[in-house]
């Protein structure tokens, strides 16, 4: 188990949730005076790895106070209802938007199928467990929740989703950003340092958000910026320009497809080839299955949200 747990300073663990491949989706633990937070929990399928992990950091479910989603897509959420039954103090705390979602997941369920299929619905996210509305905090923007003498706060970050909050943890001059300041695989790392790229999944891709809301984030002047995919990133200034060029370089790309016959199928190729020259440059090895096998999901996702963001764009 140990070999999926990273600790960092801070009373910081990231644990790999197993979803899909290694290093692919963290979960984030938090501990502050002996009380702890998960950040985010991976699906269902996860839950076990979390459990297990608190007794490898030897931390009791009692001392878990809450359980932060990011926002509520199951890669980051799916998990919280079976996972809520297993820590008897953990208060669910989860953007306004995302709670009734939570509560009666039908539509999250139906939506999540929408994208994969039934197959690999079950495969990657299996049950869906409902929250009950008593065990959910809502904060609004700006609010705060204290963690063993410590403030979190919650700021609304739109561009990736409408229900997507980031956590402010001043004490460790972090933050963690679910999808808001975009992916960065441990596999992509080089002499370069790390490689980061938006996530721009369906259905709440907006641009000009995406863009407001990384800015945002770097107004906090962090030292870390904590990723549920994967895990933390430094060199902040560099990533976060990046990450902006990027964007337009998406959108662009997008509008270009607008008039092809199959404007999705088009998305992704012209993603594809975006991105690996972004490898070439950052010194990746021109290996093309490794990098079709570490990013065919996300140009997939991307494109897809691409497409409805550009279909938006003409109603």
């Amino acid at each position: 188990m140990k070999e999926n747990i990273i600790s960092f300073p801070g009373g910081i663990t990231a644990i790999d949730t197993g979803f899909v491949r290694p290093k692919m989706d963290a979960s984030h633990l938090v501990l502050h005076q002996g009380r702890a937070a998960f950040i985010d929990t991976g699906p269902t399928p996860s839950v076990s790895r979390l459990m297990d992990a608190l007794v490898t950091l030897k931390i009791t479910p009692q001392q878990i106070d809450y359980i932060l989603l990011t926002h509520i897509h199951l890669d980051h959420a799916g998990g919280a209802g079976e996972l809520v039954r297993r820590l008897p103090r953990a208060q669910v705390v989860v953007h306004p938007r995302g709670a009734p979602h939570l509560i009666d997941p039908q539509k999250l369920i139906a939506g999540t199928k929408a994208v994969y299929g039934d197959k690999i619905f079950r495969r990657l996210y299996g049950e869906v467990v409902p929250i009950p509305a008593d065990r959910i905090i809502t904060p609004e923007d700006g609010a705060w929740l204290e963690l063993g003498g410590s403030r979190l706060e919650f700021i609304h970050t739109p561009g990736h989703a409408l229900h997507h909050y980031c956590i402010i943890d001043r004490d460790s001059r972090s933050i963690f950003a679910g999808d808001t300041f975009g992916i960065s695989y441990r596999d992509f790392d080089t002499l370069a340092g790390a490689f980061i790229f938006p996530a721009t999944t369906p259905i709440h891709f907006d641009p000009d958000a995406a863009h407001a809301s990384i800015e945002r984030l770097m107004g906090y002047e962090p030292e870390g910026i904590y990723l549920t995919h994967y895990s933390q990133v430094t060199d902040l200034q560099r990533l976060a320009k990046d990450l902006h060029r990027d964007l337009d370089a998406f959108v662009a790309l997008a509008k270009d497809c607008k008039g092809e016959e199959d404007p999705l199928e088009a998305i992704k190729r012209r993603l594809r080839a975006y991105l690996w020259t972004r490898l070439d440059a950052h010194g990746f090895p021109q290996d093309d299955r490794r990098r079709d096998t570490l990013l065919g999901m996300d140009i997939n996702l991307n494109a897809q949200g691409l497409a409805v963001w550009l279909d938006r764009q003409g109603s």
